[in-house]
């Protein structure tokens, strides 16, 4: 990890050599449900439910961005002017529901709440994505059930004291507006299990993510275990599965900070970071001069930014630190990335 104080001077710009090159340092696992033997990994029947759940989750999104535009009530405004749509409630409502079938007892701390949803006659939408996709059958899942998830995940529905505690972090959808931007634009459902104030596992899915080889599947699913390194597979909304072989993650091998590709947040612009001092930005990859370094597009979310570099798509995310800011359920989520194989500079 990489922290760069805002008012030092740079005295030089390389990154520590990885030991191997990046296409030499991946290699796959045959599909199964975990991409290492259970007996490894000690949260391994964690890591299964939410690999189930995400992926569920992610399937939810993909049917509502479907008919996002068709009906106006599938976009509405929460007081704090945050877009928020059908599936923030629906993936919440979901994840919320499959954990708790498996671990009852294991709180879920998220964002939602279903008072929103009772307010804004959002109930039979809800509730018609979540069965849709839950394991549990039709007949089986009532209105009220829906809503109790949703707010079994609320933020008054349990009080954290001082002692280490076991309990589920989800990110229903970071990058909102990158769902509602379209195809091009990324967003991901993330999820962890926090354990005596340690995060063990993650699990992110990014319905729309951009393969390079097209065969008809799209989108990706990542997971984390403490001890057992970042793996990713596909998703596949044709069949409405994960598919594929499970490929381990590393960083992006580059050792240099002008060979980088860079990535900040779409609310900051290149000039306003203190290595454009250094550096000019440009979005065009070929013919980069001496001085410039390529800063990847936007997408919307820090979960997405911190799956890129996990991936090796990104060398660096960028991300200015703020002396006052709000505590949200994304950075919980992302210190387990921050732990495995990334290259992270705060500004």
């Amino acid at each position: 990890m990489y922290i760069l104080d805002t008012g030092a001077r740079f005295s030089a710009v390389r990154f520590s050599p990885s030991p191997t090159p990046l296409r030499r340092r991946y290699f796959i696992v045959r599909a199964t449900n975990l991409p290492f033997p259970k007996h490894q990994a000690k949260y391994h029947k964690e890591l299964e439910v939410a690999i189930d759940a995400v992926d569920r989750a992610c399937r939810l999104c993909v049917d509502v961005k479907r008919s996002l535009f068709s009906s106006k009530e599938k976009i509405v405004e929460k007081n704090d002017q945050t877009p928020v749509t059908i599936a923030d409630f629906g993936v919440q409502a979901l994840v919320s529901l499959e954990l708790s079938k498996v671990f009852p007892s294991i709180p879920l701390v998220a964002e939602e709440d279903s008072h929103f949803v009772r307010a804004n006659n959002l109930v039979s939408s809800v509730v018609s994505e979540v069965k849709s996709k839950a394991s549990i059958g039709d007949n089986e899942l009532s209105d009220a059930d829906v809503l109790e998830a949703i707010d079994r995940g609320g933020k008054d529905a349990y009080a954290f004291c001082n002692k280490p505690a076991t309990y589920w972090v989800l990110d229903p959808i970071d990058g909102t507006r990158g769902f509602l931007k379209g195809d091009d634009a990324l967003y991901v459902i993330g999820l962890a299990l926090v354990v005596d104030n340690e995060i063990v596992l993650g699990v992110m899915g990014c319905p729309n993510w951009p393969e390079e080889i097209s065969d008809g599947t799209t989108g990706t699913l990542m997971l984390s275990h403490i001890g057992r390194g970042t793996w990713t597979k596909r998703l596949q909304n044709v069949s409405g599965k994960v598919t594929g072989d499970w490929t381990r993650c590393f960083v992006d091998a580059c050792v240099l900070v002008n060979k980088a590709r860079f990535c900040i947040q779409e609310s900051q612009t290149w000039e306003s970071l203190p290595l454009s001092g250094f550096f000019d930005a440009s979005i065009v990859s070929e013919d980069l001069q001496h001085k410039e370094i390529l800063l990847l597009p936007t997408c919307c979310g820090s979960l997405c930014k911190y799956l890129m570099v996990a991936s090796g798509r990104a060398s660096v995310f960028l991300l200015r630190a703020k002396t006052q800011r709000t505590i949200k359920v994304v950075n919980c989520l992302i210190r387990i990335y921050a732990q495995h194989n990334l290259f992270l500079i705060l500004l």
